[in-house]
């Protein structure tokens, strides 16, 4: 890793300042990798086919936002590529793809999220990358993964969110009755699980090159990534040999443990052991619960857990959630089911900062996004800057690394090539949850 300063001149203080990231990716699982990267201080490059990342026209929008001519920028594309610089590089044109390499060659990860094999269609296959840059992190995201990791029979299917959370397992156990049909998770964990697991890959990588200067390859697999979030079902079957399915709200393992009704909403209750059950029973006014044979430990619990339920259940419905809250906050594993409404006007996210907003170009207005959650004492995190316009860092990128008038002038015109909105031309793994 070379020690750079940050692109504007100014430290941000982060905790990856000086690392600098080549991003191929578009979509969500890539861009969501290098944005956890850009919100820890790393210069993330956003290379950008000419008409851009098709989540720029994405919505929704907010009034004003720039129409596709300019790229497009929908509320999608500004949340996950926050803190990011874009240039746009035509990689089917033979000056596109030599800047790319010149580019590579001085940097610390390259991360992309292409089909299997378009990286070696492009030129661009682990020698040839090792040739330019022997320090360099190559992490890529794809549905099954790369060669580095295992060979999958399934290499060239294209995957999605819902693919992922098929075969990985998650939505096998997810439904809202026990053993009934399957149930997608509502945010995009098939993209976002193999971000999260792209980004520390990267990150441990880079730790190891820093140390050995040999660069490495990081080789995700979508599928993989949802799997080693079921963990819970992958011991289960091992033991029991019986496959666990939808679970409903409920746990297999734990009594009362779920989601229950109020008389404005629900609210999540879960009872970890018999010494919360105890606090809970006498909370509600309901202390013989805890020294009955039938209620009074978890086993018994779960084996009279219709009972349990509905005597939690009585008590939870004939109350709101605030009143709920008086009772048990701070008292027991509790908590209301927010809606994204309660989340803009609860005071821990405003405390925490989770909230942040971002200038839209066009609009005079600001779109408030979701911002990191890792936090440091020292080194700072989260949203900096609002996400690039198509090619908005051009010059800026291609002079830092050495390119001159004549260079740039060489590689003509990047954001006109391709009329925006029409289909890009490289297949990228994850899609919109």
């Amino acid at each position: 890793m070379v020690n750079r300063p940050s692109y504007s001149g100014a430290p941000v203080g982060g905790a990856l300042e000086g690392v600098r990231v080549i991003d191929l990716t578009m979509m969500l699982a890539g861009p969501y990798a290098s944005m956890m990267l850009a919100d820890q201080g790393a210069d993330v490059i956003k290379v950008e086919p000419p008409g851009g990342d098709n989540t720029r026209r994405i919505g929704p929008h907010l009034p004003g936002a720039l129409v596709q001519e300019q790229g497009g920028y929908g509320s999608y594309f500004a949340s996950i590529n926050r803190n990011k610089r874009s240039i746009v590089l035509d990689l089917k044109s033979t000056a596109g793809l030599a800047a790319l390499k010149r580019m590579i060659a001085t940097s610390d990860i390259l991360i992309e999220n292409f089909r299997y094999g378009v990286m070696e269609r492009l030129g661009l296959d682990d020698a040839t990358l090792t040739d330019l840059n022997p320090r360099l992190v190559h992490a890529s995201v794809r549905g099954f993964g790369d060669a580095a990791g295992g060979v999958s029979p399934y290499r060239d299917w294209p995957a999605y969110d819902p693919v992922s959370q098929a075969m990985g397992g998650i939505m096998g156990i997810t439904g809202p009755v026990p053993g009934g049909a399957p149930t997608k998770i509502g945010p995009g964990i098939g993209d976002i699980a193999p971000a999260m697991f792209a980004a520390f890959g990267a990150v441990a990588a880079l730790y190891r090159a820093q140390r050995t200067g040999q660069g490495d390859r990081v080789d995700i697999s979508m599928v993989d990534s949802v799997l080693a979030l079921c963990e819970r079902m992958i011991y289960q079957y091992s033991a029991t040999g019986v496959s666990p399915g939808p679970e409903g709200n409920g746990h297999p393992l734990l009594c009362p443990f779920g989601i229950f009704e109020a008389a404005d909403g629900y609210l999540t209750l879960g009872i970890p052991n018999d010494k919360f059950w105890a606090i809970f029973t006498d909370l509600i006014g309901r202390p013989e619960l805890a020294t009955d044979p039938d209620f009074a430990t978890n086993p018994s619990r779960i084996a009279n857990a219709t009972r349990t339920m509905a005597a939690v259940s009585d008590w939870t419905r004939a109350r709101t959630r605030a009143q709920i809250s008086e009772v048990l906050g701070g008292h027991v594993p509790f908590a209301p089911v927010m809606t994204a409404e309660d989340i803009f006007s609860d005071p821990h996210f405003q405390a925490r900062t989770m909230l942040s907003d971002v200038a839209v170009p066009g609009t005079g207005d600001r779109l408030q996004i979701a911002n990191t959650p890792v936090r440091m004492e020292h080194a700072t995190a989260g949203v900096r800057t609002q996400a690039p316009l198509i090619d908005e860092h051009a010059e800026e990128i291609l002079g830092e690394f050495g390119f001159t008038a004549d260079d740039i002038a060489a590689l003509g015109p990047r954001t006109k090539a391709v009329q925006p909105g029409a289909d890009q031309k490289y297949e990228k793994e994850g899609t919109m949850s």
